[in-house]
């Protein structure tokens, strides 16, 4: 039986990365897909581990050589994308692929996969309180918060192309919601 794989989008702040981390220690024989970018590491980040680290070069010749599902340009020459070849290393594990992906890279995995994909989008219970948990992380400016709203409302615009949307307006019962949705996708 093939690896299924299983995407998350969401906006910034609305605890798609918790939700993520919560379902990769249930037993769903889960792995979670690492993305390549082209900036350079930050901090303790290693190669492999958080990110994988291109080139911009090298990673100009991978959208070139079609080795990308998905890719952006974030910012001039500050690529980031899904490799191919990392769908096929979990998959030959037969392990399922877990996805923490923007909204336009995961409906971009979900049609190259059909059913084999299960897209899920959580959403935050509101605008105003998603601009609520980023002012309570403490980690951005005002301008940076504005920002993050505005594209947020832009990125809760694709929410009805996904399979399943779950709002978090309660993390536990966000967590639950999530593991039926994931045992159920894993059993057909």
């Amino acid at each position: 039986m093939s690896a299924k794989l299983i995407i998350f989008s969401a906006p910034s702040g609305a605890g798609k990365s918790t939700l993520v981390q919560h379902l990769l220690k249930c037993n769903f024989g889960m792995e979670f897909s690492i993305s390549a970018t082209s900036r350079p590491p930050r901090g303790t980040e290693k190669h492999g581990v958080e990110y994988y680290f291109l080139s911009e070069d090298e990673f100009r010749a991978k959208i070139a050589n079609n080795e990308f599902l998905e890719y952006e340009e974030v910012y001039p020459g500050k690529f980031y994308g899904t490799l191919r070849s990392e769908v096929d290393r979990i998959s030959s594990e037969n392990k399922n692929v877990v996805f923490d992906i923007d909204v336009v890279g995961g409906l971009n995995i979900k049609n190259e996969y059909g059913d084999r994909a299960l897209a899920v989008f959580i959403a935050p219970p509101s605008v105003d309180v998603l601009r609520e948990r980023l002012q309570g992380r403490g980690t951005d400016t005002v301008e940076m918060i504005d920002k993050r709203v505005d594209k947020a409302e832009y990125e809760m615009s694709f929410a009805p192309r996904f399979d399943v949307v779950i709002v978090n307006d309660d993390l536990e019962k966000a967590k639950t919601e999530a593991e039926k949705v994931i045992s159920n996708f894993l059993s057909k």
